[in-house]
């Protein structure tokens, strides 16, 4: 199935199911690697147990000992951006790049053993599920009753009823549209990977909105009442100060260059665990321009460059550029990395090794890791 007939008939609309999506699936990280970015505190990790009708949930690190402690069936650990962590899982999120990356989150792994699950619930955002080694069994609902079972930690749904179930085996991929709930349960040992997509929400885009432009507000005056009489009761608000707090906040406008700046820099700005690690030795302007002709350049996994137009926007800043960059930047946008840097006016290359400089951009096609 092309991607536009995806997004034509699927994208939003209903499930689909993909037997052997990925012929010979390779599982991004093994079971070692998962656990060992679980026991680490620059990854965020939590684990997930079921009990018969009890349910806990752990927040990470969780050391390798801690988790040989857990019984042989029932529970879950689900890791977030391992594509931050390594460059074949942020080449398995490459491949869904017909999404706009403004749109996507990151890749997430689950690593469960027999019976280990979440519990049935439902996501406010698509998820592509891809499964890994071993067996997971999925069922979905269309049903609207989506209440959650009060007092929990986790948002499990109260009343699960299922209208559809598959048993996925390595390479198959199920594709959920938001508000349909699902109920993944291990069969075997597994690894589920879960591509997951950002959907803000209006209160959300709202409310960090109003905080970019009160950042940026430049408005004089201030209240005065030179002729205030007696106060007959103290415990009302003025009538002029309310009027005076009206056409103040009046005054107040936001253009569609507001909404635009605004825009880039929230889709762009970095998780509040995220942090970039110089090199230890940056090479000068010189020697970084011939090995970014001769090996090329790529973003840093962590990286989020976007753009709008000749606007560019790079981890929660807007980037200043002469129009000779605008088509190198598209390029690097696009792609996230550029095979050769020959040609490239000068203007970007200054650019580049300033990125480079503070951890943003590498040398060659490289991630975090391996």
């Amino acid at each position: 199935m092309s991607a536009a007939r995806f997004l034509r008939r699927h994208w939003q609309k209903r499930p689909l199911l993909v037997r052997g999506a990925f012929p010979g699936f390779v599982d991004p990280l093994d079971v070692k690697e998962v656990l060992d970015l679980a026991a680490s505190p620059d990854a965020e990790s939590r684990v997930v147990r079921r009990a018969g009708r009890y349910w806990s949930l752990e927040h990470g690190p969780f050391p390798r000992a801690a988790l040989a402690r857990h019984p042989r069936r029932d529970w879950t650990v689900l890791v977030q951006d391992t594509n931050h962590f390594s460059r074949r899982a942020e080449r398995l999120l490459d491949r869904f790049s017909f999404v706009p990356r403004a749109r996507v989150d990151d890749l997430m792994v689950s690593y469960a053993v027999p019976g280990g699950t979440v519990g049935p619930h439902v996501d406010s955002y698509d998820v592509f599920l891809v499964q890994g080694r071993g067996r997971r069994r999925w069922q979905v609902s269309r049903q609207s009753d989506l209440g959650f079972v009060p007092g929990l930690d986790l948002k499990i749904l109260e009343r699960f009823e299922p209208e559809e179930e598959w048993v996925l085996e390595p390479g198959d991929m199920l594709y959920l549209p938001p508000q349909v709930a699902h109920y993944g349960i291990a069969e075997t040992e597994c690894l589920t990977w879960s591509v997951g997509f950002r959907a803000p929400s209006d209160q959300e885009l709202a409310a960090g909105f109003l905080d970019y432009l009160g950042e940026r507000l430049a408005l004089e005056g201030r209240y005065a009442d030179p002729g205030l009489a007696p106060a007959r009761a103290p415990g009302r608000i003025p009538p002029a100060l309310l009027a005076h707090v009206a056409r103040t906040v009046s005054r107040v406008r936001a253009s569609r260059a507001d909404a635009l700046e605004f825009a880039g820099r929230f889709l762009t700005e970095p998780k509040a665990h995220v942090w970039f690690t110089p090199p230890a030795r940056p090479h000068s302007r010189a020697r970084f321009a011939a090995a970014a002709a001769r090996r090329g350049l790529a973003l840093d996994a962590r990286a989020r460059l976007l753009y709008a137009g000749r606007r560019f926007f790079l981890n929660g800043e807007t980037v200043q550029v002469p129009a000779a960059c605008a088509g190198w930047l598209r390029k690097l946008a696009d792609s996230r990395n550029l095979v050769s840097t020959a040609g490239a006016p000068a203007a970007f290359l200054d650019l580049a090794h300033e990125w480079h400089a503070r951890g943003f951009l590498h040398l060659g096609e490289v991630g975090s890791n391996p």
